[in-house]
């Protein structure tokens, strides 16, 4: 951690996912700090209203976190306009909710596509610049389903798992390569008041949570350089205490608290217009032709030639 608050001012910060939700609310807390923001989104109209509405010379850019050819894009398209990146924040993901068993695969895919690759994409990206300056922050937003597995969101937990051991990897690699310089931080928020959290049951004793507290967290995060960001922070105190009790304690818990139902029991009906949202992200989807109902399973994608 650094020893004293680093200032933000002037540095160049790039957030996928940046139009809606928490990617726009860290967009506002940046420009707060006096940094200068980009935002990229596969919804590129909704990405320039925010822009927009933001001000202060924020850039809006399309972005498709899935496809690599797309993040490279947006990386140079940043640096072209605002200057080399200073923080990227691997922001966008979707979360479609469903017992396993049931899940359609082209659900599957796409969460792993956008929660597991685009993060993967938008390293890959931003992080080669960043050791040769050697200066640099990514901030990977997993999620507390990156700590704990839920039921009924297996795939969705699987890939915020997924984002914590890549960012943990990433933080050992950048050690051994004397990159000391580059910071990375992983965010792990509980349930957040946006679509993506909505309809969710909130375990016992706690409330949801604004986008704005895991804006706040992840400026902190920057400023003093925490690598495990835990929204709200007294969830890692609980989450140290129960990882050291038995499976069958840390369950009991778990069953005491309704965390295990929190994605299970989730309201379909308040869900609906969001996972309706979500099943169209994937660009390589044809979209549904009755806007009432949920595509059908995509056709699996041609192998690269």
């Amino acid at each position: 951690m650094a020893k004293h608050p680093r200032t933000l001012t002037g540095q160049v910060a790039a957030i996928t996912g940046g139009a809606r939700g928490i990617g726009r609310a860290m967009a506002e807390a940046f420009v707060r700090q006096g940094m200068r923001v980009a935002i990229g989104d596969v919804d590129a109209e909704a990405a320039q209203r925010t822009a927009d509405e933001l001000g202060a010379g924020t850039v809006a850019l399309p972005l498709d976190v899935t496809d690599r050819a797309s993040v490279d894009a947006f990386v140079a398209g940043v640096e072209g306009r605002l200057g080399p990146v200073d923080v990227f924040v691997n922001n966008a993901g979707i979360m479609t909710l469903s017992p396993l068993v049931d899940e359609d695969d082209a659900a599957a895919r796409r969460m792993v596509d956008i929660n597991v690759h685009g993060v993967l994409f938008g390293m890959k990206a931003v992080l080669p610049g960043m050791i040769a300056r050697n200066r640099g922050h990514v901030v990977n937003i997993a999620s507390a389903a990156g700590k704990l597995g839920f039921a009924g969101g297996a795939t969705y937990t699987a890939t915020k798992f997924a984002v914590v051991g890549l960012a943990e990897a990433m933080r050992s690699e950048l050690r051994l390569m004397g990159a000391d310089g580059v910071a990375l931080s992983v965010v792990m928020p509980a349930i957040v008041a946006t679509e993506l959290g909505g309809g969710l049951r909130q375990p016992v004793g706690q409330k949801p949570l604004r986008p704005e507290q895991v804006a706040d967290a992840v400026v902190d995060a920057l400023r003093t350089g925490r690598f495990d960001v835990w929204v709200p922070s007294e969830n890692k105190a609980l989450f140290s205490v129960t990882s050291m009790l038995p499976r069958g304690a840390r369950e009991g818990v778990a069953r005491l608290m309704r965390t295990d139902r929190a994605l299970w029991d989730a309201d379909a009906a308040t869900r609906r217009d969001y996972e309706l949202r979500a099943a169209r992200s994937e660009p390589a989807l044809a979209p549904a032709p009755d806007p009432a109902e949920l595509p059908a399973a995509a056709p699996e994608r041609e192998a690269a030639s």
